[in-house]
């Protein structure tokens, strides 16, 4: 099933991301999470690519694999193309294609200091284009509220936004965000620039600390006061920060709901328990 066909029957699409094992860890042993995640029956699930994002590394196709085809839950494969060669991402679709994946999230990917990038593709509309003329998939790809960390400014990074779409993306999810007016804003600036394809909000409820300091210095996300305190409160009682973190979480998305957004994409971590307390709570919103 095509992930696009969920969106415009009147409902928030609610879908999950999670990732992969270790490269030292066997496939396997993530299951015991996905039977607990693909339980609560979101509407899709994506998979990130796994961490040498290189031809090597199978295992997000094999861990979306079992999703669609062992637990009965539409499976999104994430693409990233900094460390892939055209006859690299070549192979790739035709494993997806093998294992029933209709879906893909394409991404330029992480460029990393000690790591000499390939230069088959520069952004990611052109792994877009390069799908597009390689397989009848479904393409979503990345949109950032807060302005992607190497853009110029945001009118620059709507625009190749918009090449993005342009080039053949039918949904998009965006990073994560902890002030809603940030998405609000970015999505009627989108509009106004001709991005007209369906926006899924990404959440990411924190756990800890160290967790949003880093994925705050990934991505650049802002965080606004009521975020703050609530950090400085409960951060040296971990058991309390996850609750508050879901509570915050949950916050987010009946507001985000309650505006129309079209699609939630909760950011999971592998942790079913978080998952589990953010469904139950927002189920009959959705």
């Amino acid at each position: 099933m095509k992930i696009k066909s969920l969106y415009g029957q009147g409902r928030t699409v609610f879908s999950f991301e999670v990732f992969p094992p270790k490269k030292t860890t066997p496939i396997e042993s993530i299951y015991a999470t996905m039977e607990k995640l693909t339980a609560l029956k979101p509407d899709y699930i994506s998979v990130t690519y796994g961490a040498g994002g290189n031809l090597a590394d199978k295992s997000t196709i094999e861990l979306a694999s079992a999703i669609k085809n062992k637990y009965g839950i539409e499976a999104m494969a994430h693409l990233t193309c900094v460390n892939n060669t055209r006859e690299d991402v070549l192979v790739l679709l035709d494993e997806m294609k093998k294992n029933n994946i209709e879906n893909i999230l394409a991404l330029r990917g992480d460029i990393k200091p000690d790591v000499e990038p390939r230069h088959d593709f520069r952004y990611a509309n052109e792994l877009v284009e390069f799908i597009k003329s390689n397989g009848d998939f479904d393409i979503s790809a990345a949109c950032y509220p807060e302005c992607h960390v190497d853009a110029e400014n945001m009118i620059d990074d709507i625009r190749h936004l918009k090449n993005k779409v342009d080039s053949g993306v039918s949904e998009l999810i965006s990073q994560l965000f902890f002030d809603n007016s940030n998405f609000y804003e970015f999505v009627e600036k989108a509009r106004i620039a001709g991005v007209n394809v369906p926006i899924s909000a990404g959440i990411m409820p924190v756990t800890s600390k160290n967790q949003i300091e880093r994925m705050v210095t990934m991505c650049g996300a802002s965080l606004p006061q009521k975020f703050v305190r609530m950090i400085h409160r409960y951060e040296a009682k971990p058991e309390a920060l996850v609750d508050a973190g879901i509570a915050y979480a949950v916050d987010q998305i009946v507001d985000l709901i309650s505006n129309g957004v079209e699609g939630i994409h909760l950011y999971t971590m592998n942790n079913p328990y978080v998952a589990e307390k953010i469904t139950s709570s927002i189920r009959s919103l959705l």
